[in-house]
């Protein structure tokens, strides 16, 4: 294996990260208009730290877990972002 080999299995899993997201993306939308239903609040400290647990100790290889956690929490952060703006409209 060569190094456009493995840059090329990473496009690949990118493009299924890419999806992934964009589906988590979607059910955070409707959390957002639920709660602006509902005048729930964005941030929920006890439901991310369960998130943040449960990725935790998903990850098989030790070496790569506070990358994976710190990756989640950017998603979480930027998730809340979201919701913030539709909150507002």
């Amino acid at each position: 294996m060569n190094l456009d080999d493995i840059r090329s299995d990473i496009d690949t899993l990118d493009a299924q990260l890419v999806q992934l997201l964009e589906a988590r993306m979607t059910l955070v939308s409707q959390v957002a208009t639920f709660k602006k239903m509902t005048g729930g609040r964005v941030l929920d400290n006890s439901r991310e730290l369960v998130i943040l647990d449960r990725v935790a100790s998903q990850v098989e290889n030790l070496d790569y877990a506070e990358t994976v956690v710190n990756t989640f929490k950017d998603i979480l952060k930027n998730s809340r972002a979201y919701q913030e703006k539709v909150l507002k409209k």
